[in-house]
């Protein structure tokens, strides 16, 4: 494609009622845009998830403004910031707003009221992660957060084992090790995937694998902001994991055990699989009874 023409003027902030939304670095501070600095002097207040947060970083770049807190749980003061501020800028806590951050309903409440938006472009993770990964991004989708649990991350779960192109997902540290398993159980083992953490930070860094590999590495836990990238369904391949036929999940767990998985592991995973919690457990630790009798051992007392 044809790159477009070079707009070498100087950055124009336009007059009047306006809002903008401003990407703020995801990590590095040298990442903010020189028109993102104009806006932000521009305008009359700044709206933003954490004052303190966005306080320190207005601080840093040396502009003074008046702070209003605008997150998901207050979004619906939009319409009443918007009669108080003519010239509103929005910034999420990092990243680019509207983005599985709050900013979306400001969009709404603005153009509802005829209120003229820009948004302008800058920082975000999931392009960068998705690009350190690898895999092929002609075509990707972007899953955001998955559902914590239930049917619904289920079905998210197979949506996107079953679709061929590239899924982006962001996630916290502390679910990054269950969500691995979840998607080693829906797309299989060896699905190739990706997990960069601490984007443009001084530790950041792209692992690359198949998902059980990845799982494996982060299951005593990681610190940082996660992107999680997953390779599509090979094309022509049908046999998704679990599709052609109810899974044995006793022989499964066997299996994971004789593979080398603690009896938590096996338990975390066949949750995974949509398992009760207390019924993974009670195959989990049936299988590695059963393993120590033909082992001649005594079964483990513990799931770990």
């Amino acid at each position: 494609m044809d790159a477009a023409p070079l707009d070498l003027e100087p950055v124009r902030v336009p007059e009047g009622a306006r809002v903008w939304l401003v990407p703020t670095p995801v990590g590095n501070l040298g990442d903010i845009t020189l028109r993102a600095l104009e806006v932000l002097k521009a305008a009359d207040a700044v709206a933003c998830e954490d004052t303190r947060r966005t306080g320190l970083l207005l601080k840093h770049l040396g502009i003074s403004k008046p702070l209003v807190r605008l997150d998901a749980h207050t979004m619906h003061r939009a319409g009443s910031v918007l009669e108080r501020h003519a010239r509103l800028a929005y910034v999420s806590d990092a990243g680019t707003p509207g983005i599985s951050d709050p900013g979306a309903e400001l969009v709404q409440a603005a153009v509802a009221a005829d209120i003229p938006v820009e948004v302008l472009p800058g920082a975000t993770a999931f392009v960068p992660a998705l690009v350190l990964s690898g895999l092929p991004n002609a075509r990707f989708t972007f899953e955001g957060f998955l559902p914590r649990g239930g049917r619904d991350r289920r079905e998210r779960l197979q949506a996107l084992a079953a679709r061929e192109e590239t899924s982006v997902l962001y996630e916290s540290p502390h679910r990054l090790h269950a969500t691995l398993l979840d998607l080693a159980s829906a797309c299989g083992e060896g699905r190739p995937a990706s997990v960069t953490r601490e984007l443009s930070k001084r530790f950041e860094e792209t692992r690359r694998g198949p998902l059980a590999e990845l799982a494996a590495h982060f299951a005593d836990g990681v610190r940082g902001e996660l992107v999680v990238v997953v390779a599509g369904r090979p094309a022509g391949d049908h046999a998704l994991p679990g599709a052609e036929e109810p899974t044995d999940h006793a022989a499964q767990a066997r299996a994971w055990l004789a593979g080398g998985l603690s009896v938590r592991e096996v338990r975390d995973r066949l949750t995974g699989l949509g398992l009760r919690k207390k019924e993974a457990y009670a195959l989990a630790l049936a299988a590695a009874e059963e393993q120590e009798a033909d082992d001649g051992g005594e079964a483990p007392r513990s799931p770990v």
